[in-house]
């Protein structure tokens, strides 16, 4: 039986996942901090400026009032110019990407550190130099009164040099950001690491190739109060309401599908008892500790990253773009990811209750499923192009060279028989039967443990 004592969610991940997606944090954080020591430095400054000499440092900056307010109003207004300029490229970067290659990648730009950080330096120097601003005084009729921040604008002048750097680095970054290379690394990287995340998770699982029971005949569906896709399910609470209730809750959706207001969402049924489950209460409890948005996400969610490389993949072979060497490219990275996934067969989570009774069970994608969603599209909207054929018999060969479970090796026949079977049809462009025989072999051959030689 597997037990898993350590479940899975509660309100720090969900935080960290909304703050992790989101533009905003890090250049929130720098105006903050900005705002922070522009009005710390300026008192620094009065401390400084109050001994005999009046100038206790040295290379800082030694204009007076009228310099030192040209001084920042031109950092103010042109770090705001420039700032204006890299939102309008990161917009235009996003609106390519997402009509270019997928709408689902601008995840991934949102995420993105340098732009954030690039961001934050910008608007941060911006606000620290017109918050110093207030603090510049001239000398009244006696010549009495003047208080220059020398501190405060040389820091501001350090600052600007900074976001200069900023600048260059953004643009650096945004040009290798547009190549669909590194997108598609950038999507294997985030994929790969959800993978990894998820098998460690379920370390302690001793059926990883099982599916998960089936519902008996008396199990009451639960209705769900909200709609959205399922992003991650708060385990630990729920576990506990389905304890307390002395009942059973199997979820219906898998992550990253889309729950309805009104559908059942979960099966209940009771344990060691006769009585029937509370309804109310359980639906309740489900309806609270289901996290659903508006978009997919990553975490709890093994698909995603397949989901946008298909989708990539999907993109380039379409008409209207005809890039069949992108296929191509992210059919690699496709294959690289099934082959992480083939830890295990299923990625379903059953958690136990103290006494080791099942009472959650968190339905997920098995393998089958992973393996049909990363080549139904590509081998359909492939056609009949020889490299892009290729490259999918190639993903089928090296996914058979990975798998280890019956059901594993079985998918991959089923899909070798679908690809078979549609090249029966149609051959692609400069094949024979034979050349689609020899490398339906090759797949058989991996199967077998044994790679095709050439």
């Amino acid at each position: 039986m597997s037990r898993h004592s350590n479940p899975r969610g509660g309100w720090f991940s969900s935080v960290r996942r909304i703050v992790g997606g989101a533009l905003w944090p890090l250049p929130t954080l720098a105006v903050l901090a900005a705002v922070g020591l522009a009005f710390l430095l300026p008192e620094v400054d009065t401390w400084l400026q109050q001994g005999e000499d009046n100038e206790p440092l040295a290379y800082v900056f030694g204009g007076g009032p009228s310099a030192a307010r040209t001084v920042l109003s031109a950092i103010a207004s042109s770090l705001i110019s420039v700032t204006t300029l890299l939102f309008s490229l990161t917009i235009v970067t996003l609106q390519l990407a997402s009509s270019q290659y997928s709408p689902r990648l601008l995840q991934t730009f949102v995420r993105d550190r340098v732009v954030q950080v690039c961001l934050g330096v910008l608007l941060g120097t911006f606000v620290f130099a017109l918050v110093v601003l207030r603090t510049v005084r001239s000398a009244d009729e006696a010549g009495v009164g003047a208080f220059v921040p020398r501190l405060s604008v040389t820091v501001a002048l350090v600052l600007a040099l900074a976001s200069v750097g900023a600048l260059v680095a953004f643009l650096s970054h945004q040009s290798r950001q547009l190549r669909v290379e590194t997108m598609l690394r950038d999507v294997h990287v985030e994929g790969a690491a959800t993978l990894r995340r998820l098998a460690g998770d379920q370390a302690d699982d001793d059926m990883p190739d099982v599916d998960l029971p089936p519902v008996p005949a008396h199990a009451r569906p639960l209705l769900a109060r909200h709609s959205g896709f399922l992003v991650q399910v708060v385990e630990g609470p729920l576990l506990a309401a389905a304890t307390e209730a002395g009942a059973v809750l199997r979820l219906i959706p898998r992550p990253g599908e889309s729950v309805l207001a009104g559908i059942p969402v979960a099966w209940t049924w009771s344990v060691g008892t006769s009585s029937e489950p509370p309804i109310e209460e359980l639906e309740v409890a489900v309806d609270e500790q289901l996290v659903l948005s508006y978009e997919r996400a990553y975490s709890g969610d093994p698909s995603y990253g397949l989901r946008k490389l298909v989708d990539i993949a999907a993109r380039a072979l379409s008409p209207g773009i005809n890039d069949p060497t992108t296929a191509v490219h992210a059919l690699s990275h496709v294959s690289d990811m099934l082959g992480l996934a083939a830890c295990r067969t299923t990625w379903h989570r059953r958690l136990a209750d103290e006494n080791g009774t099942q009472r959650l069970l968190v339905p997920s994608w098995d393998y089958p499923a992973l393996l049909s969603l990363a080549l139904t599209q590509p081998r359909s909207y492939g056609g009949t192009d020889p490299a892009v054929a290729e490259r999918v018999f190639g993903v089928l060969t090296e996914t058979a060279w990975h798998v280890r479970s019956p059901v594993q090796q079985e998918a991959v026949r089923r899909e070798r028989d679908h690809l078979v079977a549609q090249y029966d049809d149609e051959l692609p462009v400069g094949w024979t039967a034979e050349d689609v025989r020899r490398r339906a072999e090759a797949v058989d051959s991996a199967l077998a443990g044994d790679w095709p030689r050439p």
